[in-house]
């Protein structure tokens, strides 16, 4: 009874997973977000970005497609500098605009971000658990599978709203006009239109968990066992994380290019058919066609 009740206080709820899952999204992005709008920064000054031009946004958690906005708009990644590297870029920013523009445009991708990273972590805890009561404790395709599926389903869930927040940013909607927005896509382009640039998103997520939860696991094994650790340290985790990371993001390298060509064409495409749908309603408004 005594070991049953002690494996009992070992194991997590959904809702500490959950709650972990949420913290250690925040201080990714904090620590990430930075890094990428130094990266926007940079190819701004040396390509601007033209209205209706589509770039991608990293916080950490996920890459999200921004629309630029009018030539004369005070949006952060539009503000002049002459930054000679990101080195100096990352100083700049600091001295003359504040502290705080490093995290320009975080807050309103956090919307996505951190719902779709709960989902993901705590699906691939519950589906890892769930596996290994049924396959046994050392099945080492565990990881694989619950990642694939974990990550199968957050794309899934989360690529249609997604869109639609990128569509409510370029045409500067609250989010009270949620429903409008959804209605007039679905009116227009059918149901299936939500999930466009899904299959682009999951060719490369879904091998880069399969790889990244099946190495990180591997990593952690052999590491506690050279130290001879029951349970695996801070540095180990650290270390078997950073190393499976780095190896599944230079395999799925060119996944990552066709998905951002492709994301990037397919909201310039949905901004060229915003800017029609705008102009043949400001010639012939409804009830006049």
């Amino acid at each position: 009874m005594a070991e049953m009740s002690d494996s009992n206080l070992d194991k997590t709820t959904i809702i500490q997973q959950a709650i972990a899952s949420c913290c250690g999204a925040i201080i990714t992005s904090l620590l990430v977000t930075p890094l990428d709008v130094i990266k926007t920064r940079l190819q701004a000054q040396s390509n601007p970005f033209p209205r209706g031009k589509c770039f991608v946004y990293s916080n950490g958690l996920m890459d999200h497609i921004c629309v630029c906005e009018n030539g004369d708009s005070k949006a952060w990644y539009k503000k002049p500098g002459h930054f000679k590297g990101t080195l100096d870029a990352f100083v700049k920013i600091i001295q003359i605009e504040g502290i705080k523009s490093l995290w320009s445009g975080l807050p309103p991708t956090l919307i996505m971000a951190l719902p779709t990273t709960v989902i993901y972590f705590t699906c691939y805890d519950q589906l890892s658990e769930a596996l290994k009561s049924r396959l046994g404790k050392d099945d080492e395709y565990i990881p694989v599978l619950a990642g694939s599926l974990s990550r199968f389903g957050s794309v899934t869930i989360v690529s249609p709203l997604e869109l639609i927040r990128t569509r409510m940013q370029y045409r500067k909607l609250p989010y009270k006009q949620l429903y409008t927005c959804v209605r007039s896509k679905v009116a227009t382009d059918g149901w299936f239109s939500l999930w466009r640039g899904w299959s682009s998103t999951v060719l490369r997520d879904v091998p880069f968990s399969a790889m990244y939860w099946y190495n990180y696991e591997c990593f952690k094994k052999m590491m506690c066992k050279e130290v001879g650790a029951h349970e695996p340290t801070f540095f180990i985790a650290f270390t078997s994380g950073a190393a499976s990371g780095s190896i599944a993001a230079v395999i799925t390298l060119p996944f990552d290019v066709v998905k951002t060509h492709r994301q990037t064409e397919l909201w310039e495409s949905e901004t060229l058919k915003s800017k029609l749908l705008f102009h043949r309603g400001t010639v012939h408004p409804p009830g006049q066609l």
